[in-house]
């Protein structure tokens, strides 16, 4: 089955409507957000001495806009290289990198040295750059972008051609949509409306938060 997969996967143009396309998207975005939370958790960890664990990201939901994006900008520029590990890799290499670079620069420069992570203050900063890139970051992106080629977008595209159509669509839109209410409302409702956002509650019942 799994050779089968990656015969198909490599071989074929996808053959996908455009509704089920849409829906392979969206598992990745969700995909990849919570597997951005829970490497940070993770690392994080260590960062801090073993101590505790730290919650990462500004929703209700385990999940980190910016590793959805990333992988977004990793699928569309790599897919066609698909049979080349090395190209992909540089490539998630770069095109991660750069947005991480920008998107730190920009809220540091244009919104009051808001920080969401500095580098300057975490283990393993060779090549740190202003706290908005390091060595570990961009390899760590490249590394992802083996894994969500190889095996994430395989395994949607799998689950897109065995699963019933509406089946498979509930499931990803549903995901999705859950993400996004949490997301909106965090980045955007609660700001407007002055109400409590996650990590206000989250500070209250217990939970440790990176704070730069």
């Amino acid at each position: 089955m799994v050779k089968k997969m990656y015969q198909k996967y490599f071989q074929e143009r996808p053959d996908f409507d455009q509704k089920i396309t849409l829906g392979i998207l969206c598992l990745v975005v969700v995909i990849a957000g919570v597997f951005g939370f829970l490497y940070e958790y993770i690392f994080y960890y260590f960062n801090g001495g073993m101590q505790q664990f730290y919650w990462r990201g500004g929703n209700f939901l385990p999940w980190i806009n910016i590793y959805a994006y990333g992988a977004l900008g990793i699928l569309f520029f790599t897919f066609r290289y698909r049979k080349n590990p090395l190209k992909v890799f540089f490539l998630s290499l770069l095109i991660c990198g750069v947005l991480e670079f920008i998107s730190g620069y920009v809220m540091y420069n244009f919104f009051d040295g808001w920080r969401c992570w500095d580098y300057n203050q975490e283990i393993f900063n060779f090549g740190n750059i202003g706290g908005f890139i390091c060595f570990r970051s961009v390899t760590f992106f490249g590394l992802s972008g083996l894994m969500l080629m190889y095996l994430v977008l395989p395994f949607c595209f799998y689950l897109a051609r065995k699963l019933n159509k509406r089946v498979f669509l509930a499931i990803a839109f549903t995901l999705f949509t859950i993400i996004f209410i949490d997301e909106i409302y965090n980045l955007v409702v609660a700001r407007i409306l002055h109400t409590p956002r996650a990590p206000d509650i989250y500070k209250k019942i217990g939970l440790h938060f990176v704070e730069f």
